[in-house]
Parts: C-alpha cells; sequence; structure tokens
C-alpha cells in the first residue's frame, strides 16, 4: 500500500556549548605614537576567523580587537590614540557533533579593561563568552492519504505546521560619506569614533532581505590647525542594504536579525583638497529565516472490512508560531560623576549595549531580564585633561505576553537600542533616558504520531461472528462517528443512511442504529 507523503522543512539544534575565556597580554605601543600618561577610554570588538566543526568540539578562532583614547605625554592636555588586537583560539566541546557540521558561533565581551605599565607598554585584560550551537536542516515527512483508497476507510485531519523556506546568512555591505558642516574645522586626525545601530528593523520585500534603520556617527578629532584643539561631531546615516533572498514575502513570517562585523571610518579631500569627508564603510552579518504556514491534511487513522490494518507510527516534530511581539523597555536613570573625575563641560558621544542574562517563563508570557551599559565620552573643564569617560551598568527586566503557553515553546528573542539620550543636570550628573526594543518570536514545538506504514493481516472471523450484528448506541460525551464505525465494524456512511442522517454532528444523548457489515 502505497502512501502520500508531504514535506515540511525545518531547522533542529543538536546542542550547544558556552566558555567564558580570559585574555590577558601585554602590548607595546608603536614607534610612530606618543608615549601613555593615562587611558581615557577603552573599547573592544570580537572578530571570529574561522570557526570549524570537528568531532565532538568546535573549534573558534580569532581576535581582539581595542582601540584606546588617551593622554600623552607630548604637550599639555595632549590626546592621541591607538590600535590593537589580541589573537584567540577556543576549544568548545559539543556532544554529539559531527565533523564538518554546521554550526553557529557567537561572542561577547563582558568586561575589558586596559592598564598602563610604563609609557610604551599596555596590560590588555578581556572577559570574553564564546557560544556555539549546533544546527541542522531537516526534512519531516507526514503521511496525507492512501494513493488508492480502494475499500480502506480513511480519518483525514488537519495539520498546522511552519515550512522553513529559507535559512541563510550573508554580509550585507554599505558605504557613506559624510561632509563636515562649515562650521567645523579640517580633520587632521581621528581620535575616537562611535558607530552605533538605532532602530534597525529587517523585512523581505521584492525578492530581497532588506536591513533599515539608522547609523548613529560620532568622531572626536584633532583640528588641522596648529594648535591640533579637539573637535566633535556627530551625525545619523541613513541604514538601508540588503541581501538576495528569492522568496515571495506574501504569507510568509521572517526574521532578519542584522549585528555589527566592521565599521571603518576614514577622512577624505573634498574637491578643494581639504580633510572634510568622512567615508564609512558598514559591514553588517545578517541572518535570515523565512517560514511558511502550512495547512497540511494528515491521515491519522485507517482500517479495512476485509482486512485488518496495523498502522506503524512515529512521533514526528511540527513548530507552529504563538506569537510575533514587539516589546519596548523604557529606562530613566541618572549618573553621578565619581568626584576623582573632572568635570563635565560638554557631552560628546553616549553609547549603550544591551545584553540580555536571563529568560524565564511566567504565567502568560516570558521574563526578559538583563544590562545596559551606559557609556559617556565628554569634554572636561580641565585643560590638562580635557577628555573623560565614566561608564555605568543598569538593570532591566520586561514580561513580554506570550498566549496559550505550554511544553513545547521555543523562543527566539533579538534585542537592541531604539533610542538613548544623555542630558546634564549639572557639571557631576546626568539624565540618561533609554528605549530598549526586544523582538520575539514564539514557537510551539508539536510532537505528531505519524502513519509511517501499513501493514495488512487477515480478519479474525471468529470474532467477526460472535459480535452482534445490529446494535441500539446512545451517544455519551466524547464519542465520534469514525471511533464507533471502526469498533462495530461498519463505515461512517453506513451509519448516515441507516439512521436516515445526511450530515450529522453526535451530541450527548444521540440514539444511534448500527449495522455490523461483513464482506
Amino acid at each position: 500500500m502505497e502512501l502520500q507523503k508531504v514535506k515540511i522543512h525545518r531547522k533542529q539544534e543538536n546542542g550547544s556549548a558556552v566558555s567564558q575565556i580570559t585574555l590577558d597580554d601585554d602590548y607595546n605601543v608603536p614607534d610612530y605614537r606618543p608615549d601613555i600618561m593615562k587611558v581615557l577610554k577603552e573599547k573592544g570588538e570580537l572578530r571570529f576567523d574561522e570557526v570549524k566543526a570537528g568531532s565532538g568540539a568546535v573549534w573558534v578562532k580569532g581576535s581582539l580587537l581595542f582601540s584606546v583614547l588617551y593622554r600623552s605625554e607630548g604637550g599639555s592636555g595632549k590626546i592621541s590614540c591607538l590600535k590593537g588586537e589580541i589573537p584567540f583560539q577556543e576549544k568548545l566541546n559539543l556532544d554529539g557533533l559531527q565533523e564538518f557540521g554546521k554550526v553557529r558561533a557567537a561572542g561577547e565581551i563582558e568586561d575589558i579593561t586596559i592598564g598602563v605599565i610604563n609609557s610604551r607598554k599596555l596590560n590588555v585584560r578581556a572577559l570574553v563568552v564564546l557560544r556555539a550551537t549546533a544546527e541542522e536542516e531537516i526534512d519531516e515527512e507526514f503521511t496525507t492519504k492512501l494513493e488508492e483508497p480502494g475499500e480502506y476507510e480513511q480519518q483525514i485531519g488537519n495539520l498546522e505546521a511552519l515550512h522553513l523556506v529559507l535559512s541563510s546568512r550573508d554580509i550585507c555591505r554599505q558605504k557613506s560619506e559624510v561632509v563636515l558642516p562649515s562650521s567645523k574645522p579640517n580633520v587632521r586626525e581621528i581620535l575616537w569614533r562611535s558607530v552605533e545601530l538605532r532602530n534597525v528593523e529587517g523585512t523581505v520585500r521584492e525578492g530581497r532581505a532588506l536591513v533599515t534603520g539608522e547609523v548613529l556617527v560620532a568622531v572626536l578629532y584633532s583640528e588641522e590647525e596648529e594648535s591640533e584643539r579637539l573637535q566633535w561631531y556627530e551625525t545619523t546615516v541613513p541604514l538601508e542594504c540588503g541581501a538576495d533572498c528569492e522568496v515571495d514575502e506574501e504569507n510568509c513570517i521572517c526574521r532578519i536579525a542584522a549585528s555589527p562585523l566592521a565599521a571603518e571610518l576614514e577622512i577624505k579631500p573634498d574637491y578643494d583638497g581639504e580633510e572634510r569627508i568622512l567615508v564609512l564603510e558598514l559591514s553588517l552579518s545578517v541572518d535570515i529565516r523565512v517560514w511558511r504556514e502550512e495547512q497540511i491534511e494528515q491521515l491519522t487513522d485507517i482500517y479495512s472490512l476485509k482486512q485488518k490494518v496495523v498502522p506503524v507510527c512515529r512521533e514526528r516534530t511540527a513548530e507552529k508560531l504563538l506569537v510575533k511581539n514587539y516589546a519596548k523597555c523604557r529606562l530613566a536613570e541618572q549618573m553621578e560623576l565619581p568626584e576623582s573625575q573632572e568635570k563635565i563641560l560638554q557631552i560628546c558621544a553616549c553609547e549603550g549595549q544591551v545584553n540580555v542574562e536571563k529568560r524565564e517563563p511566567v504565567e502568560n508570557g516570558i521574563r526578559v531580564e538583563g544590562t545596559m551599559t551606559v557609556e559617556l565620552l565628554y569634554i572636561t573643564t580641565d585643560d590638562n585633561m580635557p577628555v573623560g569617560s565614566m561608564r555605568e551598568i543598569y538593570p532591566f527586566s520586561q514580561v513580554i505576553e506570550i498566549p496559550q503557553m505550554g511544553n513545547g515553546l521555543r523562543v527566539e528573542l533579538d534585542s537592541g537600542i531604539e533610542q538613548l539620550s544623555a542630558v546634564m543636570i549639572d557639571q557631576e550628573h546626568i539624565e540618561v533616558k533609554a528605549t530598549i526594543h526586544l523582538d520575539l518570536l514564539a514557537f510551539l514545538e508539536q510532537q505528531i504520531s505519524n502513519i509511517e506504514e501499513l501493514t495488512e493481516e487477515p480478519l479474525d472471523m471468529e470474532e467477526l461472528i460472535n459480535s452482534p450484528g445490529l446494535v441500539g448506541y446512545i451517544a455519551k460525551p466524547g464519542d465520534d462517528l469514525w471511533t464507533i464505525a471502526k469498533e462495530n465494524h461498519t463505515t461512517i456512511r453506513d451509519i448516515m443512511e441507516t439512521n436516515g442522517w445526511k450530515e450529522k454532528e453526535l451530541v450527548p444523548g444521540d440514539t444511534i442504529l448500527i449495522v455490523k457489515q461483513v464482506g
């Protein structure tokens, strides 16, 4: 007996691993950079060069890229900068992973500290968390019906399942140019730059996965004049880049997550030969997943009046979407400058980073807890130490509603900063306001019993002959015509004809006349 089947494509996680490593190394100041007196601000980024799956383990190879803004010893209030990197390689044990298997790796810097050993040497210490997830794309086959029904009775049910249409990764690049306003002097050297994404959204349109939003760009630079005074400029650049995905956007559910890979900011001359054009080259890693909701028919039971049909069943997994929810968490905090630091004259930049640390189910939803790190760069009132920075970490908690919660819940969550502002109250206090967006997709993993194949055996004729040929039955709660017909060796069609029904929805108390069918 040939069964007709339909395939539902999905992605399955086969395990994950987390490793926390400490990078600790000394870094010699390049000869072309002035001596270091004091570190004013540091920043770190992770770059992954290679992620290799082995038997039962993942090898992650990359570098910690760091930037340092510091006061040098070459004159009163002289500010300089440098960049460097520390390579790393780490093994993450992941049980069940096969060699050359598909692995997704990510990481974050929990803390970075850069200290001065002497005027020509720095100590770089960072706490890094690495995560690896083994993934596999599989096809679940569900039986829809018997290809040649013949004299078989089939019960067909409806199954709602998500079909994974596309799962891919791509790198999107955008190049933008910003001309300094006439009120700003020419650039001699960029000392510090900040590039952050805001209001990022992902959509599928006209066969492309589009990432839109804003890029907040801020630079601290020394001017071309002999005084080399510090200047600050901040602007917003529209973000719009994408990748081909060749998917029909109608009736689709998409999740497009974008994260910065690299952001290069350089200065180039304008038509008059003056260094006034900022060139931003931004690279984003884009994770694209597109699902389509499928309504499929599934063969749930089968029998025959001539043979005993024995279904062979197997558990299959199907996902359905519970909710796509966009939540916002608002923070309003006050930062206080430590007494040991120089007073604030002007805020140059306010940078933020969101870190989700915990997700736990609660009644009718899921509670998301984490922290937001806020860093300020500012101009001080002290000409001998013209630039200062400060950093605070604020906790947040938000409940995101999920209807019909239960066992088998799987959640995908993207977080980021929608808005962030810092306003001076006085020279020692700053009011910080932030809006954090939490974009959630909640799935329900269903374990479905599926008929994989059918075998036939002869009927037990003795049992059949001894069973009553005519039965009067009163329907009870939970009864259905399929079960009654199968147990009494007849068909729903015969029951309807015998009782003179053209259509019938069984209710408790209904009287049913049942005639056994033989042969």
